[in-house]
């Protein structure tokens, strides 16, 4: 993926809630979730100094937003922690597989839980976690 073939363009906002992560390279990041999650890009805005202002992913059918860490604006990296990003599937064990085939590392294998439904938690090249969950159908 190059900045010159992804519209710069606003995209349409999915779902009620639209996780916003700053990681060291956007670009790199939607390279990955295009794999490990099935995510398309919807619009890269790339800034004058080769770093990326905005992107807009959407995962699972929701919107997902990023950008590059720009520490001269105020706004550094920094590790992520207190949260992780949730992931209510069909056909957990196919997101599952796609998820470690393509790098994230397993917090918590595939299991079904106690309260009922299949569950996983596995971590990204970028520090993110994220849960993976299926409620069997009865």
């Amino acid at each position: 993926m190059t900045t010159e073939t992804v519209s710069p363009a606003p995209a349409e906002v999915r779902s009620g809630v639209a996780p916003y992560l700053i990681v060291e390279n956007s670009v790199t990041a939607a390279e990955f979730y295009k794999k490990a999650l099935n995510a398309t890009v919807a619009s890269l805005l790339p800034s004058e100094n080769g770093k990326t202002m905005h992107c807009h992913l959407y995962v699972n059918g929701g919107s997902l937003m990023m950008s590059d860490a720009f520490p001269e604006h105020g706004h550094p990296w920094e590790a992520p922690a207190g949260f992780n990003l949730h992931l209510q599937v069909t056909d957990i064990e196919s997101w599952y597989k796609r998820a470690t085939d393509a790098g994230m590392t397993i917090v918590l294998p595939l299991q079904k839980m106690f309260w009922g439904d299949f569950y996983a938690q596995v971590k990204d090249p970028f520090g993110v976690i994220w849960t993976m969950g299926e409620t069997p159908k009865a």
